[in-house]
């Protein structure tokens, strides 16, 4: 009668409709962070062909746009401070749509580099701010599962991306081939105007952040969105905001260093978080994978539906790291994910080095191709229900309110240059050896699984005001 007492108190501290409501708005970020990201999966190839552009180029092309990722995520955290974090949701949308336009029109290589940095923007800007506005409007007993549905709009919009490449070739009879009066490809990036807009649209109906009202004296406005999501204990949770607003009322790049000059231990380890999660590879799978499986003998028709296969793997794997974030917590995911990480890529790695090359590539027996299939989509599976929604949580509320957009903005800033560092290097990488590429992918997913062990900290069922 005590547990069934208590399930019933918890379930009244929170409205889990609004909650859904206006978290799922803010995610929708997430839902452009991986459509543009992903959309150049199904373009790369005849992009390559009609720019005539080699390995390193086409590496380039391909990952510029986290350049803009590495900007768009520095600034954000710091503009968000300034004029809230709906208006950097709305200035996302605007840069989301001009790329998306931009990069359908390209007329090279360069020109493609421009429009795909201008995406890039927009990526790191939602990168920061859906995370943020989530964590600050979200009661603590369900921020786990309410964080997570970043990383699910994230895995939706690269699936949305690779089904509209995979149909949009399909109609045309390949990428490369003429669609509606242009080329294809160029028709899988006009498809993202339509979320692009949907999401600025979207954003203006959903209310600021309470943590940024307070800060702006605008107390009464901040109790009436907590008011949308909690049932009680709105004042202890302003008055607890009010607190470290007014300790933190200065904070800035320089409050992510203690009185002896360093950076504060909790900003290293988001930054390391950022790091392990792009080094094991998981963008490989989605930037290269049709490539990558035509590099090993499937048609382009086969290599897509094996990539659009694998994205709805993602989905269902993070809804199952939905339902377990709030239980079990955080650190447990991400070691389960690290030790399934290191046994899936090793596998693929051995795959790989172990098949006979033939003209550069290597070539696959029916069986091994099927081992690697396995061991890709497993892959995928681990991360989709660790370190996907994982680090995208802890980001969101392992700083305390005086660094928080600050300091996720600097974390995410530096998973982007990961991410560019892995993706531009794979061409090159994949140029030495498969093996050799997933070898390195297999290192760090065992580093990973030592580094959580040691060094993150559980956040589950604290609140925000409460981090140190």
């Amino acid at each position: 009668m005590a547990d069934e007492s208590h399930q019933q108190t918890t379930q009244k501290d929170y409205v889990l409709s609004q909650a859904i409501l206006l978290t799922s708005v803010a995610a929708l970020g997430g839902f452009l962070f991986g459509f543009d990201t992903a959309v150049i999966n199904g373009a790369v190839n005849a992009m390559r062909e009609d720019f005539e552009m080699g390995s390193a180029l086409t590496g380039f092309v391909v990952s510029s746009a986290l350049l803009g990722c590495v900007a768009g995520a520095y600034l954000a955290g710091q503009l968000a401070e300034r004029v809230g974090r709906i208006k950097v949701m709305l200035l996302a949308s605007v840069l989301f749509t001009i790329s998306a336009i931009g990069s359908g029109l390209a007329f090279g290589a360069w020109d493609m580099i421009v429009w795909r940095v201008v995406g890039g923007l927009g990526v790191g800007a939602a990168s920061v701010i859906a995370p943020a506005y989530i964590a600050e409007v979200s009661p603590a007993s369900i921020r786990g599962r309410l964080g997570s549905l970043q990383q699910m709009a994230i895995v939706l919009g690269i699936f949305v991306a690779l089904l509209s490449d995979y149909f949009i070739a399909g109609v045309a009879g390949g990428s490369g081939e003429s669609l509606w009066g242009s080329t294809a490809w160029r028709w899988m990036f006009w498809a993202e105007v339509i979320p692009a807009v949907a999401y600025g649209v979207l954003a203006l109906t959903i209310p600021e952040s309470p943590r940024y009202l307070v800060a702006r004296g605008k107390v009464d406005e901040a109790k009436n969105v907590l008011g949308r999501v909690m049932l009680r204990g709105i004042p202890e949770r302003i008055s607890e905001i009010q607190r470290t607003v007014r300790r933190d009322a200065r904070a800035s790049l320089r409050d992510l260093r203690n009185s002896a000059g360093k950076v504060l231990p909790i900003v290293w380890i988001g930054i390391a978080l950022s790091v392990f999660q792009q080094f094991v590879g998981i963008n490989v799978i989605f930037y290269y994978s049709s490539t990558l499986w035509q590099a090993v003998g499937f048609t382009e028709d086969d290599a897509l539906t094996q990539t659009v296969l694998t994205s709805v793997t993602n989905i269902v794997v993070t809804v199952v790291a939905i339902a377990l974030i709030d239980k079990i917590g955080r650190r447990v995911l991400l070691l389960i994910g690290s030790a399934g990480m290191f046994l899936s890529l090793g596998t693929m790695a051995w795959a790989f080095a172990s098949a006979p090359v033939v003209d550069g590539a290597p070539e696959l027996s029916d069986s091994m191709a099927l081992v690697a299939l396995v061991a890709a989509n497993a892959f995928v599976v681990f991360f989709g229900m660790s370190w996907g929604p994982g680090v995208w949580v802890l980001l969101g509320e392992m700083f305390n309110n005086a660094i928080r957009a600050t300091a996720l903005g600097v974390a995410a800033a530096a998973q982007w240059l990961a991410n560019f560092a892995i993706s531009t290097s794979f061409p090159v990488m994949a140029d030495v050896g498969l093996g050799f590429a997933y070898g390195f992918y297999t290192l760090f997913a065992l580093l990973s699984f030592f580094f959580v062990l040691k060094w993150v900290p559980e956040t589950k069922g604290r609140e925000l005001e409460d981090m140190d």
